[in-house]
Parts: structure tokens; sequence; C-alpha cells
């Protein structure tokens, strides 16, 4: 089993290119089935998570070639709308074929998808929208049957919370409609925007992403198209946590600055010096920070949870006492117990977390729970004293391409031993 090995108290500098978002390529890819022509996507992480998503879509009978950074799908020979529940079950994403293959055959089976346990995370939200579309959904035996009787016409869907998946979903699935769907109460978050401007460069007539109502007008066709997804904020974000905890001077190029203002702003008040301008970001830190003070996740524009972990890093050896509470899932602090062999002094409240910030951490050999607490890990151990050994870090590679090149590029010692 892979893992990574890190001597620490190594600085930070050079300079980055940031991949595309996992969190964009993977609807991009669910929504490429929409069309039967050829769509090829640029710059696309080479990771595990969408290598699982484009195995699910060869058993769908797509053809998908990932070659040099650029992936493309050609959908014209699909033929089934029934997803394999091993491969749904490898991959949390597999739960956005539901609106695209819908609005592909008007019918579609899916297992419950799997992906990380950091919560229950429960799909109610997509199939409660769905059937405000007029979607008929049956469950049994652990399979989801969902079918169309008819085209989805004019309507209007306020959602519970505004749930990422259940947004992009809802937003496939009404691309086709004989009509205007309206969806209140969604997602803003920059993956939202970035699946917008993919399906209107497809064909589609979708307008308001980014601002908490969309409006899709159903469309006959889309066409293929070449695209470059936006990149990728939490890779980002997590390298610049990772700078300000080791220290250095690093720049990301390829990010919208924008898509981390929530961060940038928890980091200006620390002892970094943040500077951003149109698609690059450079951070230099120097000497310890102060407390964090109070950081709540919250949907965006707040405080992003896929990075709670990496921030929980640096809340650990800050000066003072900071506190975060997680409000999106209900089990993201599994890191902690990791966090303590290191010698980090937390305590943990239900969804909040309280940490007393220490000077120095040790090298430990600890095990990677989840993809952003294994992140958060490879960050404490590039901080530590001595040498970390990170185990599990399949979990890492769901969602960072070669993270251990990166580093290493950036001056920190770290190796993948398999």
């Amino acid at each position: 089993m892979s893992k990574f090995i890190i001597n620490g108290e190594r600085p930070l500098c050079g300079e980055l290119d940031i991949l595309g978002a996992k969190n964009s390529v993977l609807p991009l890819l669910a929504a490429c089935i929409l069309t039967d022509e050829k769509i090829i996507l640029h710059n696309c992480p080479n990771i595990t998570d969408v290598h699982n998503m484009l195995a699910i879509l060869e058993s769908l009978g797509v053809y998908a070639k990932f070659e040099n950074g650029n992936i493309t799908i050609d959908s014209s020979n699909i033929n089934s709308e029934v997803v394999p529940p091993k491969l749904a079950h490898e991959l949390r994403s597999s739960i956005f074929l539901l609106g695209s293959i819908l609005s592909k055959f008007n019918k579609a089976t899916l297992s419950y998808p799997g992906g990380c346990e950091i919560g229950e995370r429960p799909i109610d939200i997509h199939l409660k929208g769905l059937k405000e579309l007029g979607v008929d959904i049956t469950e049994e035996g652990g399979l989801i049957f969902c079918k169309n009787t008819g085209k989805i016409k004019s309507t209007e869907i306020v959602l519970d919370i505004p749930s990422v998946g259940a947004t992009e979903n809802l937003m496939m699935a009404s691309v086709f409609a004989e009509g205007i769907v309206t969806l209140r109460n969604v997602a803003r978050e920059p993956e939202i925007v970035d699946l917008q401007n993919f399906l209107n460069s497809m064909g589609a007539k979708i307008y308001g992403a980014g601002c908490g109502v969309i409006v899709v007008h159903g469309v006959k066709k889309l066409h293929g198209v070449e695209y470059t997804p936006i990149g990728d904020r939490i890779v980002a974000g997590t390298y610049m946590i990772g700078a300000a905890m080791c220290g250095g001077d690093i720049t990301l190029k390829g990010i919208n600055c924008e898509d981390l203002s929530s961060l940038v702003s928890k980091l200006s008040k620390t002892t970094c010096n943040i500077y951003a301008s149109n698609d690059i970001i450079r951070i230099k830190s120097r000497g310890r920070h102060p407390k964090l003070g109070k950081i709540d996740t919250m949907y965006y524009p707040g405080f992003p949870t896929d990075l709670q972990s990496q921030m929980s890093a640096l809340a650990a050896v800050s000066d003072g006492t900071s506190i975060i509470t997680e409000n999106i899932f209900e089990t993201r602090f599994k890191q902690i117990p990791e966090f303590r062999k290191m010698g980090a002094i937390v305590e943990v409240r239900g969804r909040t977390a309280i940490f007393e910030g220490v000077p120095k951490l040790y090298g430990a050999e600890v095990k990677a729970e989840d993809l952003r607490g294994g992140a958060s890990l490879v960050l404490m151990g590039l901080f530590a004293s001595g040498t970390t050994v990170v185990n599990d870090i399949k979990h890492i590679d769901r969602g960072y391409q070669n993270m251990e090149m990166d580093l290493r590029s950036l001056g920190g010692d770290i190796v993948r031993v398999n």
C-alpha cells in the first residue's frame, strides 16, 4: 500500500501551475453524454476520481481517452442507462449521472454512490428535485430507478439547502425541457458557474449561475466543444496553507483569485503577505502566525468545507486558541486523532474543534482517513521536525495529481513509496 515519507522543517518556495478542478471536471464529464458529438476537455487532473468517472462512462458504451491532460469523449454509441453498482460505489460523483442519463434516455438506474466517508451526505435532495421535475423514482435493493414518462415542462423548484451536486444534477436534467425551469436556493460555487459555461458552450441556454437562482431555457440539442475547466481552488488553497505553515514564497498560476476570497481573507490576518492578480496568487510567509480565531465552514462564498482539514493543520501550530466549526459534513474531524500523534493539542466537541496551538510538531506514522484529511496530514509532516509517514494515500490520490511531485518542486522533502 502506497505511503508518503516526509522530512519536515523546510520552507516552500517556487511556482506551480494549477490543473483543472476535480469538482468541475467530474460534472463536466457527466454532462458530456448530453451530446453525440465529440468533446475535448483540456488541463484535466490525472487522479483516481477522474479515472473512476471515465470507467463508468465506458461501461455505458462511451468512448473515453485520457492523454497528456486532455480527455476526449464520444458518446455517439452510448447504449446503457444503468450505472454498474461496483463502479458507483467507488465514486460519490457518480450521482451526477442521474440528471444527464435521464436527459439522454428518459430513464436511469443507479446504486447509492460511494466516496469518502465524511458524513451521511444524503441524496434525498437530488431525488426530491427530480421528482418535482416529473420524474418517477422507486428504490429497491439498494438501487434507484428513475423514469421520465414525458418531456420536462416549465416549473419552479426551491432546494431545501444549496446542494452543489443537486444543483448540477437538476441543471443537466432540465437542459432539454419543453419550457423554462427555474431553480432557486441553488449552490453558488465556482464549479456551478463552470458547468453553466460548459453547457452553454454546447448550445444550452442557462442563466444565473453564481447568483442563487438559475434559469434553464430548454433546447432540443447540444453539440460538441473543446473546453478548459477552471483551476482547482482546493488544490491551490491546500498549497497556500502549506506555505503559510512552513514559511516561504510560492506563486500559483491558473486559479481565479475570487474563487479563494474566503481563504485569502483568513490568511491575510496572519503573518502572510498575499498578492493576487487575474489568475495568479503569490503568498509569502515568515514567522509563527497568531491564532486564527473562529472559522465556520459554510456554503460558497463562505469558507469551504474542503479546506477545513488543511486549515485545522494551520490552527494546530498557530499561537493561541483557534476554533473551527464544521457545518457541512458531520464527521469531518477524522484526522484529529492523527494530529494528536504529532503533538497537536485539540479537543473536539460535536462539530467544533478547539485548537491550542503549539510551536512544534513531531514526525510520526499516521493514516489518511479521507481525501482532505490526508492532505492535512501531509502539511503537518512538512511542518514537523523529524520524519512523518502518511499511510493510505490512495485517498489523497483521489484529488491531487502527484502531490509529492508538486511539493518537491517547491522544496519539500517528500517521496512516495509503493
